[in-house]
């Protein structure tokens, strides 16, 4: 059986940098994706013409930028992310050759032999975020089990984390005491039925 060898990663998209080469449905979708996780996350969008839709989303976030021009490897400088979503193959193809030879991290959506990462599905809960991976074969997976664990946490999730933190800063001791005081806590999760 195929195992799924991905490695989940909670990135702070407001401290980097994100191109999003392509302004079509699929940058919409990346970007709106993206936006709903993580709405000051800092993304320049570069692409020939946009979707009224995507200009409308952009105008609600003032972290991302809008630059109307062909693709230009310079572009790739000070970036830490890259997601192409042309629909030309051969440009998307150009901008993962040039991202791997920067280290950069890319995307070319729907192609998934040029992906370093996968955006999965995602659930949020106040502080609580859990992703979903179905490494790359069926994102319509990965949005049935978002919507089943939106309905399955509950809403006062976030109100325990809270409170979770509140008690851990008030706990002395090393750090193995600590953990197995929050762990004595947290056990009644696990038997919850």
């Amino acid at each position: 059986m195929e195992k799924n060898e991905l490695y989940p990663v909670f990135l702070k998209l407001h401290q980097i940098n994100v191109l999003i080469v392509g302004g079509g449905n699929v940058g919409l979708e990346k970007l709106s994706f993206m936006l709903k996780s993580s709405p000051n996350a800092n993304v320049e969008v570069v692409a020939t013409k946009f979707l009224p839709e995507l200009e409308a989303l952009v105008e609600k976030h003032p972290s991302v930028k809008l630059t109307q021009a062909k693709f230009k490897k310079k572009m790739l400088k000070k970036r830490h992310m890259v997601i192409a979503c042309t629909d030309d193959l051969e440009i998307n193809k150009r901008v993962y050759d040039l991202s791997r030879k920067r280290y950069l991290i890319c995307n070319i959506a729907d192609t998934p032999p040029l992906c370093d990462y996968y955006l999965g599905g995602i659930v949020t809960k106040g502080n609580v975020k859990i992703a979903i991976s179905t490494n790359g074969k069926s994102p319509t997976t990965a949005k049935r089990l978002r919507e089943f664990f939106e309905e399955v946490i509950p809403e006062d999730v976030n109100k325990m984390v809270e409170n979770l933190n509140e008690y851990r800063k008030t706990l002395k001791g090393n750090f193995e005491e600590k953990v197995q005081r929050m762990n004595e806590i947290t056990e009644a999760l696990k038997n919850k039925e």
